[in-house]
């Protein structure tokens, strides 16, 4: 049986709120890694409905925004509400090395994952050394 009030849980809120403290994770954690040319970023967005995310891309700033609706109908008496609804919002600045033009975006058991491949002009590239007498012109005098 879920229970109305918690007078406990009560107390960590108003602590909380006097305090300055939170015990809540951020609302759109992430992780970040590159792996081979792409760089991938995971985010967690459990219970998001797919179609409220929204991703742009301006002078290299990526912008995520997101949003979770309460599950309860409307007029329904809500119990308990410790889950986070409303917009979520993070910025990430991409390097210039990034390739912001073929950001690959993929939503699968509430985790956004977004690859971005590194740039082409920005991998690694081996020059050719030329040397000897072979580039030199001889001028004889």
């Amino acid at each position: 049986m879920l229970m109305r009030t918690d007078p406990f849980r009560e107390f960590d809120r108003l602590a909380q709120q006097v305090l300055g403290t939170t015990a809540r994770p951020s609302a759109m954690p992430m992780d970040a890694y590159r792996s081979g040319d792409d760089f991938l970023v995971h985010f967690d967005l459990p219970g998001i409905d797919p179609e409220t995310i929204e991703l742009d891309v301006e002078r290299n700033v990526l912008n995520v925004r997101a949003e979770r609706r309460t599950p309860a109908p409307e007029g329904a008496e809500m119990l308990v509400a410790e889950r986070p609804t409303g917009t979520f919002t993070r910025q990430l600045f991409l390097g210039e090395t990034l390739d912001t033009e073929r950001i690959d975006a993929s939503y699968e058991a509430g985790v956004l994952t977004l690859r971005i491949p590194v740039a082409e002009q920005a991998k690694p590239r081996r020059i050719q050394i030329t040397g000897g007498d072979s580039g030199r012109k001889q001028i004889s005098g």
